[in-house]
C-alpha cells in the first residue's frame, strides 16, 4: 500500500444518494485518477515490474466490443497488480495501420476529385499525418470512458520517431544478417488497394463461379483442362500431367497449341498433378498462380504476366483493356465459337481469397518484393514455447500456435503504398543496393542516380517490435530495462499469426533470445447472445458507448468478464448488461444500507470469541472468497473469479449476512459493534476484490466506506488463514430453515409480509440463537394461547410448526392440490403408456419421442412436490 492509501484525511461519510448514477461518477471519476498520477509507472520504482503492452488498436478505428472485452481484461489483470505492490505498467499506443489509414484518405481525396497522385508523395504523406491529428484515435478517448488503466504519459505510435527508428534498425540488422532479401515470387495481390498483401491478410469465402474444361491442341495431340479463372490462359506457359499418367506419356516433351493465340506450349510431366482429380492435365500460368509458379521454377518455363496492377488484361489484341471479370466471360465465349468449350459448370462454388480490408478478389501475382526468410525466427519462436519460456494459456492452443510457426513460409513485407515505414534502400546508378541504418545518410542523391526504394513496410513489421520497441530500444533506456520483458499478451485467439508470432520472432531476435513476454493469454471473440458473430448488415453489432450511456461502464466491463473464458467465445446480450447494472446497484444499495448502520473500519477486528456464528461465517467465507479469486485470477479465469465475486457479494454478502445482521443492529450492546466492524470489513475487502473488474462503483463506494484517497492504491486483500467451519455448517443449517420455510409459505399462497403464528423447536440445535433472526426474516410471530398447529415442517434437526388456520382455508387448499395431483397423475399415465408402446416407439421421430420423455420427468417432479405440500397441512 502507498503512504497515500495508508492516510485516513477523512472521516468516512454515512451518506450516499439513493441511487447510483454511473454518467454523475465515471468521467471525472476517472481524470482524477489520471491527474494523480495512478496509471504512471516508474522505472525507478524498487517494486517488481508488471508490464503489459496493449494490442495497438488502428489509428483509424473506433472501440468495438471486442476492444471492451479485452481491455476490461488487461485493465482488470494491471489493476490487480498494483494493489498487490507491483509497478504496474499498461502501455497504450495506436497503430498507423498502413492499407486502412491510405484508403481513409484516399477516399477524402477523392471527394475533392483529387488522387494521392494530384499532391505526390511527399504532400500525401502530410495530408496523412494531418489526418492523423484530427481524426486518428478517436478509441483513445473511449479508452478512457471504458475506465482503462494506461500511462498516458508512454503512449506510442507505430510512425512516431522512437518506433520509426527501430523499424530502420531491425531492418537493416536483418538485412545484414541476410535474414531479408528481394525476390520475385508469386503474392496475394490486392487490385483495389493496388498493394501486396500476405497470406493471413487473405480471407477465403465460398463464391459463386463457373468451371470450363478447354480443349487444348489438335487432332491427336489434344489435352482437356479445367479451370475457373480462364482469364489467365493468356499467361500458359505449358500443360502438366503426372509422369506416371499413361494417357498422356506420348504427349510429354511435345507442343501444342495454346488457344486464342498463335503460341504454341509445352507438354511438362510433373508430380505435383493428381491423376485422379478433373482429367489429370492441368494448365500452367507461373505468373499468376502459386502452384504453377512452382512448376514454372522445376522446369524452366516462361512466366507471363496478363494483367495489370488493376487487374486489367494487357495482352492479346481483343482482349486487352478487358478488366479480368469481363476477359473471363469474353474469352470462355470466345472458345466457345471455336469449339474448345468441352464442358461448363455453372454455378460452380468454390473457395476464393478476398482481401480482408477491402473484401476485393485477391489476384495472385508474380512480383518483386522484399522477403524476410523466417526459418530460423520461426524455429526460436516455437522453441522458446517448448522450452517452457512462454506459456501459452489456454495450453490447448498451443498447437494452433506450432501449426503455424512450424510451417511458416518466408514472409513478404514489402507494400506499395505511400502511408508506412518507407524501406530503407538505396539504388544506385551502377546497380547498387544499399541498406541505410538510422544513423547513417543515403549513399548519393537523385541527381547522382541513386533512388530510394518506393515501397512501405508490412504493418506487422513494426507492430511486430511493439512489445520492446515501444520501451525505448535500440536505445537501453530505463524502460526497456525496468519492463522488459512483459508479463502478459492478452490478445484473441484470431491473431495468433498476424501477431503473436511476429513479436516473438523480432523479440527473440532483437533482445539476444529474450522472450517479449512470458504468458500468452488467448481470448474468444465477442459474439451475440446466440453466440452468433457480430455485424452491422445483420443488426446484431453493438456498439459499447450506447451501452456504457445506458448502463455505465461497470456494467458492460463485468458482463464481458462474467463471460471470458479462456480461449472461448463470448457470448453478450443487453439483458446480461442490465443484469450487471443491477448488481452494481446492489452493491450500492447495500452499501448505504452499511453506513446507515454503522457499519466501520476503524480498529483491528474483534476477537472471534465475541463474534458471532454469522460473524464468524462471513469472514471464513470472505478469507475462501479471496484465496479462490486469487487462483482464478492466477489462471486467468476471468469468467470462474466474476461469478465466484457475484455470488459471493449477492448471495451470501447482502442477500444473508445483511439481512441477518438486522436483528443484530436492532438489539444494540457489544454483539451490534462486532458486526458493524465485521460488516466494514467484508465490504472493505469485497470492494477491493470488486475493483478490477468494476472500478467505478467501487472506488466510490470504497472511498466513502473508508475514508481512504482511493481503492485504485489500495492493498490487495490477502487470505488471512481465517476458516471457522463450524460456524459455516451452522449458518447452511439457518439458510436451510429459512429457505424451506419460504417455499412452503409461497406454496400456500401465502404474502411475503403476511405474519404467520409459529411455534420454533430449536432447543439442542445450533439454531437456538437465531430464534430472533428466524422468526424476523420468515415473518413468524409468537404462538399465542390460541396456537394450533396446522403445518409441522422439520429441517436441519429443528421443528417449525405454522399455525394456517387464520390465513388459509386448508379444506379448499387441500381440494386444490388433490386436483393438480389428480391432473399429473393423469399426465404421468399417459406418457408412460406411450413410451411403453413399441409400435409407437418404432415410428416415433425421436425429438417426439424426447418430448414425451420430458413430460413423464416434469410430471413426476409434479407429483413429489404436491404430496409434499398435502403431507405438511393438516386434515380437513
Amino acid at each position: 500500500m502507498t503512504e497515500n492509501a495508508q492516510q485516513q484525511p477523512t472521516a468516512p461519510s454515512t451518506e450516499l444518494p439513493t441511487q447510483y448514477a454511473p454518467a454523475d461518477v465515471e468521467g471525472t471519476l476517472y481524470e482524477r485518477w489520471v491527474e494523480r498520477g495512478y496509471f504512471a509507472a516508474d522505472a525507478k520504482s524498487d517494486k517488481p515490474a508488471y508490464t503489459i503492452v496493449i494490442p495497438p488498436p488502428n489509428v483509424t478505428g473506433s472501440l468495438h466490443l471486442g476492444h471492451a472485452f479485452q481491455h476490461t481484461l488487461m485493465d482488470a489483470l494491471t489493476r490487480r497488480k498494483r494493489m498487490q505492490g507491483f509497478e504496474a505498467l499498461w502501455l497504450p499506443g495506436m497503430d498507423h495501420a498502413g492499407i486502412a489509414t491510405q484508403n481513409k484518405v484516399e477516399q477524402q481525396l477523392a471527394e475533392e476529385g483529387k488522387s494521392r497522385h494530384d499532391l505526390g508523395r511527399e504532400e500525401f504523406v502530410e495530408r496523412v499525418w494531418q489526418w492523423k491529428e484530427e481524426y486518428g484515435g478517436r478509441i483513445l478517448g473511449q479508452m478512457r470512458r471504458l475506465g482503462d488503466g494506461v500511462d498516458w504519459d508512454r503512449e506510442r505510435f507505430t510512425m512516431d520517431e522512437g518506433l520509426s527508428k527501430a523499424v530502420q534498425t531491425i531492418f537493416k540488422k536483418l538485412f545484414d544478417d541476410e535474414l531479408i532479401y528481394r525476390a520475385e515470387r508469386i503474392i496475394n495481390w490486392c487490385p483495389r488497394c493496388l498493394t501486396a498483401i500476405s497470406d493471413i491478410e487473405v480471407e477465403y469465402q465460398e463464391d459463386d463461379g463457373e468451371l470450363v474444361s478447354i480443349k487444348y491442341g489438335e487432332g491427336d495431340e489434344t489435352l482437356v483442362v479445367a479451370t475457373t479463372r480462364a482469364e489467365t490462359m493468356l499467361g500458359d506457359t505449358a500443360v502438366a500431367v503426372h509422369p506416371d499418367d499413361e494417357r498422356y506419356k506420348h504427349l510429354v516433351g511435345k507442343r501444342i497449341k495454346l488457344p486464342l493465340t498463335d503460341r504454341t506450349i509445352p507438354v511438362v510431366a510433373d508430380t505435383h498433378v493428381d491423376p485422379e482429380f478433373g482429367t489429370g492435365a492441368v494448365k500452367v500460368t507461373p505468373a499468376h498462380d502459386p502452384n504453377d509458379f512452382a512448376i514454372g521454377q522445376r522446369h524452366g518455363l516462361e512466366s507471363i504476366t496478363v494483367m495489370d496492377e488493376r487487374a486489367v488484361i494487357t495482352v492479346h489484341g481483343p482482349f486487352e483493356g478487358l478488366d479480368r471479370f469481363e476477359a473471363r466471360s469474353t474469352i470462355v465465349a470466345a472458345l466457345r465459337s471455336q469449339g474448345r468449350i468441352v464442358a461448363e459448370k455453372r454455378p460452380y462454388v468454390h473457395s476464393v481469397g478476398h482481401c480482408s480490408r477491402c473484401q476485393t478478389t485477391v489476384e495472385p501475382r508474380l512480383s518483386m518484393q522484399w522477403w524476410v526468410k523466417v526459418a530460423p525466427l520461426a524455429q526460436a519462436a516455437g522453441d522458446a514455447v517448448r522450452d517452457g519460456r512462454v506459456a501459452i494459456h489456454p495450453t490447448d492452443m498451443s498447437k494452433r500456435y506450432f501449426d503455424w510457426v512450424d510451417n511458416m513460409h518466408d514472409w513478404c513485407i514489402s507494400r506499395q503504398l505511400w502511408w508506412g515505414h518507407r524501406i530503407p534502400v538505396w539504388y544506385g546508378p551502377e546497380g547498387q543496393v544499399v541498406c541505410v541504418g538510422p544513423d547513417e545518410e543515403p549513399p548519393g542523391t537523385e541527381a547522382e542516380g541513386w533512388k530510394q526504394d518506393p515501397d512501405v513496410l508490412d504493418t506487422w513489421f513494426s507492430s511486430g517490435l511493439w512489445p520492446f520497441s515501444t520501451l525505448g530500444w535500440p536505445e537501453q533506456t530505463p524502460d526497456l530495462e525496468k519492463f522488459y520483458p512483459t508479463d502478459v499478451l492478452l490478445t484473441g485467439h484470431d491473431i495468433i499469426f498476424f501477431w503473436v508470432a511476429r513479436m516473438m520472432m523480432f523479440g527473440l531476435y532483437a533482445m539476444d533470445g529474450e522472450v517479449p513476454f512470458r504468458t500468452i493469454a488467448l481470448t474468444g471473440l465477442v459474439r451475440d447472445q446466440f453466440g452468433k458473430k457480430m455485424s452491422k448488415s445483420s443488426g446484431t453489432a453493438v456498439d459499447p458507448l450506447d451501452w456504457m450511456n445506458q448502463y455505465g461502464s461497470d456494467a458492460v466491463r463485468f458482463t464481458l468478464a462474467r463471460g471470458a473464458n479462456p480461449g472461448t467465445d463470448v457470448p453478450i446480450g443487453e439483458d446480461w448488461v442490465q443484469a450487471s447494472r443491477n448488481f452494481a446497484n446492489k452493491i450500492w444499495n447495500a452499501t448505504r444500507f452499511a453506513l446507515m448502520n454503522g457499519a466501520t473500519v476503524e480498529g483491528p477486528l474483534p476477537d472471534p470469541a465475541e463474534m458471532s456464528a454469522t460473524d464468524r461465517w462471513i469472514l471464513s467465507r470472505l478469507n475462501k472468497t479471496v484465496a479462490e479469486v486469487d487462483a482464478f485470477y492466477d489462471d486467468f479465469q476471468f469468467a470462474k473469479l466474476s461469478d465466484a465475486l457475484y455470488h459471493y457479494a449477492w448471495d451470501e454478502v447482502f442477500d444473508w449476512y445483511v439481512e441477518l445482521s438486522k436483528t443484530t443492529f436492532q438489539a444494540g450492546g457489544r454483539g451490534a459493534e462486532v458486526s458493524q466492524r465485521v460488516l466494514g470489513e467484508v465490504l472493505d475487502v469485497t470492494l477491493k476484490l470488486l475493483h478490477p473488474v468494476i472500478p467505478f462503483v467501487t472506488d466510490t463506494l470504497w472511498t466513502t466506506l473508508t475514508g481512504g484517497e482511493s481503492v485504485v492504491i489500495a492493498d490487495w486483500p490477502a487470505d488471512s488463514g481465517f476458516r471457522d467451519e463450524a460456524a459455516e455448517k451452522e449458518i447452511e443449517a439457518l439458510q436451510s430453515v429459512i429457505t424451506e420455510v419460504r417455499r412452503f409459505r409461497a406454496d400456500q399462497g401465502l404474502q411475503a409480509g403476511q405474519r404467520v403464528p409459529a411455534r420454533l423447536t430449536l432447543d439442542g440445535t445450533a439454531l437456538a440463537p437465531h430464534e430472533a433472526a428466524i422468526r424476523q426474516l420468515l415473518r413468524l410471530q409468537p404462538e399465542g394461547d390460541a396456537f394450533a398447529a396446522t403445518a409441522t415442517l422439520p429441517v436441519a434437526g429443528a421443528t417449525v410448526a405454522l399455525d394456517l388456520s387464520g390465513t388459509i382455508d386448508v379444506a379448499a387448499e387441500r381440494k386444490r392440490l388433490a386436483k393438480d395431483l389428480a391432473a399429473a397423475e393423469k399426465e404421468k399415465s399417459q406418457a408412460t403408456a406411450k413410451l411403453g408402446n413399441e409400435a409407437f416407439l418404432a415410428k416415433a421421430p425421436d425429438n417426439v419421442v424426447d418430448k414425451i420423455r420430458g413430460r413423464l420427468a416434469k410430471a413426476d417432479e409434479d407429483i413429489a412436490r404436491i404430496q409434499t405440500q398435502l403431507d405438511r397441512l393438516p386434515q380437513a
